[in-house]
């Protein structure tokens, strides 16, 4: 072999080796994913499956059965972590109220009542990441709120890792502010997600995303696959709120893949592959899976960010199912089905995901874009606040995952000479002092 491609390949082992050291050099992030716990998750979910069913009209006096019992109890432990933490939680019941007239799902009038705690950033108080698992639980008949539902994986687990995360970063602080959420009504009509999603925008806060966790603990899927490492990340390609000028744009400069949620799932992808490349997360190309729907909709339908966090193979046996046995198959969401190993590591994957976001500057609010005719991309952002600098993003157009990059800093326009605009597609990200990235921007205006 030739010298000269010899010391190429050398070269390029060397690159890849300190570009990967360099994108995980933060021992706070492998910290949070050694800090959560296996077994805290596993009481959790037992304790929630006492409550017999967790239907969102059921039993709202009782300590020992029903959704009130278990909202209570959820409230309870975020002011213990809160008390833990020198009260840096603040935790406060939200609700809403439905009646059964016009909506095929509610058997009575009742309050929605989610559990909110919120521990709120050091430098953007008003920026909020949130991530959310669901009380509610059902039998095969969700209008059957008396039938044991023991809601095991489905959302006991999703719950339990709110909780988790929780009690993991309240150890720490963050520039912007967490949420951490029990949303209820999710088996009805996704109300309390609506709920929630409502009282933000009236609030004016600055939603950066919401990570949904829908059935976290599953690994032996219906289909006979065992897989205790891949996960789905679920996002809608463009909002629903985008305007006329908007969608017209899209067919002219591209963009159909890459509205906010889609890039809040690209930031999860990232994050996991970096700290946690044991785990394969799955970006999946849909809203949610075929026909159905979680918490993370209604903050989509007013234009937030919002992406689902879910197991790869769902056991349909174990869902909406009475506990029953037919034809030799046991029926039924119950605390034995859970794998708890993978319930952590799903939990880790938030918990780094929300930490680094709350680590991070604020994305830029406009990036420009020219470059027709030209072999060069041109680019130009607003300066951020807190931005150390800059990372310019590109990927060929049928990548699914940002490819490439270049760092600068001190300036907000930058040219990519050789790159041709019609063969890829750009984003901007701010970069902090600590390293920590925001999500990255499509390009939202067009150089003239």
């Amino acid at each position: 072999m030739k010298r000269h491609t010899i010391q190429l390949i050398f070269t390029t082992i060397l690159v890849f080796i300190i570009s990967s050291i360099n994108a995980q050099t933060n021992q706070k992030i492998y910290d949070i994913i050694d800090a959560v716990s296996e077994d805290r998750l596993q009481q959790d979910v037992k304790t929630l499956t006492e409550f017999g069913t967790r239907n969102t009209f059921s039993d709202t006096l009782s300590e020992t059965r029903g959704i009130g019992a278990a909202r209570r109890w959820i409230k309870k432990e975020f002011e213990t972590i809160s008390k833990d933490c020198n009260d840096c939680l603040n935790v406060f019941y939200q609700k809403d109220f439905v009646t059964k007239e016009g909506n095929r799902r509610v058997p009575h009038d009742a309050w929605i009542v989610n559990v909110v705690a919120i521990q709120k950033g050091t430098k953007y108080p008003n920026r909020y990441i949130i991530m959310s698992g669901d009380i509610d639980s059902r039998a095969s008949d969700t209008m059957d709120f008396t039938t044991d539902a023991p809601g095991a994986n489905d959302n006991a687990s999703g719950m339990a890792g709110t909780i988790e995360v929780a009690r993991v970063l309240s150890n720490y602080k963050f520039e912007s502010s967490i949420i951490y959420v029990g949303l209820s009504g999710e088996e009805q009509g996704l109300f309390g997600g609506a709920g929630l999603a409502q009282y933000a925008k009236d609030k004016g806060w600055d939603i950066i995303g919401i990570l949904n966790n829908d059935m976290i603990g599953n690994i032996k899927g219906v289909d006979g696959v065992i897989d205790n490492r891949t996960f789905r990340i679920f996002s809608e390609p463009v909002p629903p709120t985008e305007t006329e000028q908007q969608r017209r744009a899209r067919r002219f400069y591209g963009g159909e893949v890459d509205g906010v949620s889609r890039q809040l799932a690209r930031y999860v992808h990232n994050t996991v592959k970096i700290y946690m490349p044991e785990m394969n997360p799955m970006l999946v190309y849909r809203l949610d899976r075929f026909g159905r729907g979680g918490h993370h909709r209604p903050f989509n339908d007013l234009g937030f960010p919002g992406i689902r966090i879910m197991e790869a193979h769902e056991n349909y046996t174990q869902q909406h199912q009475d506990i029953r046995t037919e034809n030799g198959i046991n029926y039924g969401d119950t605390f034995e089905h859970v794998n708890f190993g993978y319930a952590k590591k799903l939990t880790a994957v938030n918990a780094i995901n929300l930490a680094s976001l709350a680590s991070a500057p604020p994305a830029p609010t406009t990036v420009e874009i020219g470059g027709i005719v030209q072999a060069s991309a041109k680019l130009k952002w607003n300066a951020v606040n807190g931005a150390k600098g800059y990372k310019i993003y590109w990927r060929t157009t049928t990548s699914p995952t940002w490819d490439h990059s270049r760092y600068i800093e001190d300036i907000t326009e930058f040219t990519l000479e050789g790159i041709v605009i019609d063969n890829y597609y750009f984003g901007v990200a701010s970069v902090a002092e600590n390293g920590f990235e925001s999500v990255v921007v499509f390009p939202n205006k067009i150089m003239r």
